[in-house]
C-alpha cells in the first residue's frame, strides 16, 4: 500500500547552526549533522524515510526548518 507524505523538511543551512536538536527529536533517524567548510549544518540523508511529522521543525530553536509540500506519493 502507498504511503502518502504530507510534507518534508528544508533545512536553510543559513540559519542552521548544527546545534543537533533536530536530529535528537526525529522518530525515523532519517535527520544527521554533516560538516562543511569547518560548519555543522543538518541534512535529511533518508528522504523516503521520513515520515513527514515536522518535529524537526518545531524543535528547531532557529527557525531553520520548514516543512514543503510534496507533489506526490511516496511508495514504499
Amino acid at each position: 500500500m502507498p504511503a502518502e507524505r504530507k510534507a518534508l523538511p528544508v533545512i536553510d543551512p543559513a540559519r542552521c547552526t548544527g546545534c543537533g536538536w533536530c536530529v535528537a527529536v526525529c522518530p525515523p533517524h532519517v535527520l544527521s549533522l554533516e560538516v562543511k567548510a569547518w560548519r555543522k549544518t543538518s541534512l535529511l540523508h533518508d528522504e523516503a524515510g521520513c515520515t513527514g511529522c515536522a518535529k524537526c521543525a518545531v524543535k528547531c530553536p532557529f527557525g531553520a526548518i520548514t516543512m514543503h509540500r510534496q507533489a506526490t506519493p511516496v511508495v514504499r
